[in-house]
């Protein structure tokens, strides 16, 4: 590894230890939107390319990970109706990324990003409303 890596990794690192629980979860939205990505690009490649179906597995189920995650540590009692509202989203899109793993189809994965996205962007949009005024706490929502 080399020392530029190292530093990057350490500096990578720092910042999930520094993040307020609001940033942590726009860093999930952001890794999970780059395996889908990723995903993306392996459908991309050429049928006959070596490891396509490795890759897209790979990359679908790294962002269903981080999908699981973001589900699991809903808070309902703070969240609410939200909570709810995100639960029944993130239900959605592994749906989605389960049948594109199974059925190897592109659509699904492009669909899922494109509403992630938003729902990545929306929580951005808040997190800087936030930031700005900070009576108002992200904690437990999402």
């Amino acid at each position: 590894m080399s020392l530029a890596h190292g530093g990057a990794r350490t500096y990578y690192a720092q910042s999930i230890l520094t993040a307020s629980p609001g940033q942590l979860v726009l860093m999930l939205y952001d890794g999970a939107l780059r395996f889908l990505g990723q995903a993306q690009a392996a459908f991309a490649t050429d049928p006959t390319t070596p490891k396509r179906i490795e890759s897209i597995n790979a990359a679908i189920l790294r962002a269903q990970n981080i999908l699981i995650e973001l589900q699991s540590n809903l808070d309902h009692q703070a969240g609410g109706q939200y909570a709810a509202d995100l639960t029944r989203l993130y239900d959605y899109y592994l749906r989605r990324l389960l049948e594109a793993n199974l059925q190897k189809r592109r659509e699904p994965v492009d669909e899922v990003e494109r509403l992630l996205r938003q729902l990545r962007d929306g929580w951005s949009e808040m997190l800087r409303k936030d930031e700005a005024s900070p009576r108002q706490s992200v904690q437990g929502v999402a």
